[in-house]
């Protein structure tokens, strides 16, 4: 393994502007946050003025749309240090770990990667999915499948496998996307095509526990919902959303949704009633669904679908009645409000440009694809932006993470740390 403290490249690692206090012992151990549905824990943020919220420290990063995810203390994430697939084939992958106070490398992994047909990267290299951590492991997927699970502390390879390599696996499009997932003592992931859907791994040895029965693979992560009592894994495939047994694997219901090209990418979100909600640009639309246990089974009832809701690669934000997002493909994407009861979209706003969101209590954290970071409040009858600031310059298309007060986010060339307290 490649250590960082033993190269002399390092050093374009070093933070700037470093702050050596000590974040508060929280965490966001997974793509979406602590419960997966983009919502902070115990968030402190408050309005800030004209310079902007204050800067703990910036560092060079590297290429890639990898969400960052923190135990509180250790930032996890996974780049592309070297030239892109648009001007080579082949190039490198990194894992590194950062120090959430200073911004300093702690340790880093690089390992040589090759684009796999039939992988497009016109939109850049990725990575595209983001780490998950899970006791002492630290478990990331590259853009080309390799599943991977560290020591969280030292960096030290505990095991490996190959997605589509080894088992078979459809290589997407853009490269691997999906996010894993934690369950019990396994971790789960998508891999598609013939043969298996989702494979669920042994966190210990990365030995497989279970495979669901084939499905199209997506660029969406797997969710876990509650459904009467009863935990579920729901997956957004690329031609409809299906429900899975998290203990078997075994497909428990499933419903129709596609769109163009098969890209659902959006998290489905569960709603305070429990109605399930998903959501896809293109002609995918959004549709609300409630599912009912009888009998030992899971039955599907869809209550309502608009296609003047269209969530593209951002998320959903479920706040009582309503859920607000960018809605919108490559065209003009306002964060809009859609009423959960009926499907109904109450307002569009176009204050924002395409957008990822964090809910924190009563306030919305939103950062927009142009680079724009903003505290906003939503509500069925508008949107109020309570502050704004300019923090990046290149394409951001990566979900910001927010643990306390510290707002952790990255864009295709660079990481900052703020205080939004």
């Amino acid at each position: 393994m490649t250590r960082s403290g033993l190269a002399p490249w390092l050093a374009l690692a070093v933070a700037t502007a470093a702050s050596e206090s000590s974040p508060p012992p929280l965490g966001w151990p997974q793509f979406g946050g602590p419960s997966r549905d983009f919502t902070a824990k115990a968030a402190v943020v408050k309005p800030w003025g004209p310079a902007g919220p204050k800067a703990l420290w910036e560092r060079d990063l590297g290429d890639g749309y990898s969400g960052i995810v923190t135990d509180g203390s250790v930032l996890y994430t996974l780049y592309t240090p070297l030239a892109w697939f648009g001007l080579s084939t082949r190039s490198e992958e990194a894992v590194v770990a950062i120090d959430a106070g200073t911004g300093r490398t702690l340790w880093e992994k690089r390992d040589p990667v090759e684009a796999l047909p039939p992988m497009n990267m016109e939109y850049g290299p990725g990575p595209h999915s983001t780490p998950l951590i899970a006791g002492a492991r630290v478990f990331t997927v590259g853009v080309t499948g390799r599943f991977q699970a560290f020591d969280a502390k030292t960096g030290a390879v505990r095991w490996a496998r190959e997605l589509w390599k080894d088992l078979g696996g459809k290589v997407m499009g853009r490269g691997y996307s999906c996010s894993p997932l934690a369950w019990g003592d396994t971790v789960i992931v998508a891999v598609g095509g013939e043969g298996p859907g989702l494979v669920a791994f042994s966190q210990e040895d990365g030995s497989i526990r279970w495979k669901s029965p084939s499905l199209e693979v997506s660029p969406s992560s797997p969710v876990v919902i509650d459904v009467a009592g009863e935990p579920q894994i729901v997956y957004f495939a690329a031609g409809d959303v299906v429900g899975i047994d998290p203990q078997t694997g075994a497909r428990l219901w499933s419903h129709p949704h596609s769109t163009s090209y098969g890209l659902n990418i959006a998290l489905p979100v569960q709603a305070e009633d429990g109605v399930l909600v998903v959501s896809s640009a293109y002609s995918g639309g959004t549709r609300a669904l409630r599912l009912i246990r009888e009998g030992g089974r899971t039955r599907v009832e869809e209550l309502w679908h608009t296609n003047q809701m269209r969530v593209h690669h951002g998320n959903l934000v479920p706040i009582g009645d309503h859920a607000y997002g960018s809605s919108g493909d490559f065209g003009p994407t306002p964060l809009s409000a859609v009423d959960l009861r009926s499907g109904k979209v109450v307002w569009r706003d176009r204050a924002f440009a395409k957008a990822k969101l964090i809910r924190a209590d009563e306030r919305l954290v939103v950062l927009d694809e142009d680079g724009s970071l903003g505290l906003v409040r939503v509500s069925p009858a508008g949107l109020e932006v309570e502050a704004r600031a300019e923090v990046f310059s290149s394409r951001s298309w990566t979900a910001p993470t927010l643990v306390g007060s510290r707002l952790y986010l990255r864009d295709r060339k660079k990481m900052r740390a703020l205080d939004l307290s």
